[in-house]
């Protein structure tokens, strides 16, 4: 008798328990509940197996399918780095929306940018006992944080931005970067400086390096000289654009004739500081970020759009589907990117 109370538990109304999806496909129950809950290390053959035995056999997770350690919260975790950028507030933002239509809460856990007291927050108190799913907001993680994400066995994903085995939602950072690139060289500029993210190697964050990379190729595709000394770097910020501009124009020899910007922010800073030096923009300086940052329009600016607040909300939505039992609704998503042309580019100096 008890078992069949446990297998009705664990089986959702179908009758069908983990165990069976398990035996059927020649795994252990540990491998289909993460498999049916779109969990890190198990082979896409392996998952594909799993969800198509599950699906025939009229398998549906349940709450008590789902190894949650002490049951349901209704709550789900932001993990972010900063909460006072403009990315992270819009997915903040978008994440909010969808749970607050859910009738879910939100508990944010705010990392602080690198060091801090990050350690405690990857702890298995926050895992276990406070929430049910975890949503990670685009960070420099370490290898150790990585490796504790990977583990943790509850519904999770990564919003803008990759991080190992991991699904993910985000842009074509790529083709967003790309497309800024060619849209410069398309009116005429061969004099383009890179303005990109701090680039720290021994962090697992590739949205600056891929940036980076897509500037170089698109440049050498197109035959242009990159020049190191019109290599600068900030980190996402107003200011770090206004420096990067400041340490550009007091180096002696020729000056770039646009300058493609890994952010809108630190585009921003680029334009309010050539300002400030009389250099006119897009007169003697075309410049472009990415974002769409909300002051984009206001400013004028070029840049190629993306949202995240709905990055985030497609994200906590398949959190949701998961946790209410919809096998595989956790994948991995690329989201869409766009080129608004606005009143900061335009043909080079004749």
């Amino acid at each position: 008798m008890a078992r069949s109370t446990e297998r009705s538990q664990r089986g959702g109304h179908s009758g069908v328990s983990i165990e069976d999806v398990a035996a059927a496909a020649g795994v252990s129950t540990a491998t289909v509940s993460r498999a049916v809950r779109g969990l890190p290390r198990v082979s896409p053959a392996t998952r594909e197996k799993i969800l198509g035995v599950a699906e025939s056999l009229g398998y549906v997770a349940s709450s008590s399918a789902s190894g949650l350690a002490t049951g349901r919260t209704k709550t789900i975790g932001v993990l972010a780095p900063f909460v006072s950028r403009w990315f992270f507030s819009k997915a903040i933002e978008g994440a909010d929306r969808e749970l607050h239509a859910r009738q879910y809460n939100l508990s944010l856990f705010n990392l602080g940018g690198h060091g801090s007291n990050r350690e405690r927050l990857f702890s298995k108190t926050m895992v276990y006992k406070q929430i049910d799913a975890l949503l990670v907001l685009c960070m420099a993680l370490t290898p150790d944080e990585t490796d504790h994400l990977q583990k943790i066995d509850i519904p999770l994903i990564v919003v803008g931005g990759h991080v190992e085995e991991c699904a993910y939602i985000g842009i074509d950072d790529y083709g967003a970067s790309s497309t800024a690139v060619r849209h410069l060289i398309d009116l005429g500029h061969r004099d383009i400086a890179l303005l990109h993210g701090d680039d720290e190697t021994d962090l697992n964050f590739d949205v600056p390096r891929v940036r980076i990379l897509a500037f170089k190729e698109v440049m050498a595709e197109a035959g242009l000289p990159i020049r190191p000394e019109w290599d600068e770097w900030g980190d996402f910020t107003v200011r770090s654009g206004q420096e990067a501009f400041r340490r550009l124009w007091g180096r002696p020899g020729p000056k770039p004739t646009a300058i493609f910007c890994a952010s809108d922010e630190m585009a921003m800073g680029v334009i309010f500081e050539a300002a400030r030096a009389g250099v006119r923009v897009p007169e003697e300086l075309s410049v472009v970020g990415i974002d769409d940052h909300d002051f984009a329009d206001a400013v004028g600016l070029t840049t190629v759009r993306q949202r995240p607040d709905e990055q985030a909300e497609l994200a906590t939505k398949m959190l949701l589907d998961e946790l209410n039992g919809m096998a595989g609704a956790v994948r991995s998503v690329v989201a869409p990117h766009q080129l608004i042309v606005r009143g900061t580019t335009a043909p080079p100096p004749s």
